[in-house]
């Protein structure tokens, strides 16, 4: 049913100007469309995330979106560079290096937006 439909990340922000900087300036996304009441489109691949003002932004305590990267590492030390800074989580069976998680194959790393919300970049180590 759903499963041959795309889908998209809905993105809630308290500050719309702000969430501008941070998704298409430190974060790059491709701006692609702007509504008449603020909210913003980007592209992100091959699919797209909407973000819009609301009041219950960054309440979210789990992982919002994560980007699939080929190379963790490389990813972080660039995002660092624009001034973003990365979470640490302790959880059973994950080594920390560094910012990266590393969890069997997995490698990830977490941050937040200007609201709180929890993004990750991670790839699977083949």
């Amino acid at each position: 049913m759903l499963g041959d439909n795309n889908s998209h990340a809905d993105i809630a922000t308290k500050d719309i100007a702000k969430a501008r900087r941070f998704y298409g300036d430190e974060l790059g996304l491709k701006e692609i469309k702007r509504e008449e009441n603020g909210d913003t489109i980007y592209q992100s691949g091959a699919s797209f995330i909407k973000v819009y003002q609301s009041d219950s932004a960054g309440t979210n305590q789990a992982t919002y979106m994560s980007w699939d990267v080929d190379d963790v590492g490389t990813t972080v030390d660039e995002l660092k560079s624009k001034g973003i800074n990365f979470e640490h989580y302790i959880m059973p069976g994950v080594n920390l290096e560094g910012d990266v998680h590393v969890i069997g194959r997995e490698r990830a790393a977490w941050f937040k937006d200007p609201d709180g919300n929890i993004l990750c970049v991670g790839s699977e180590v083949v």
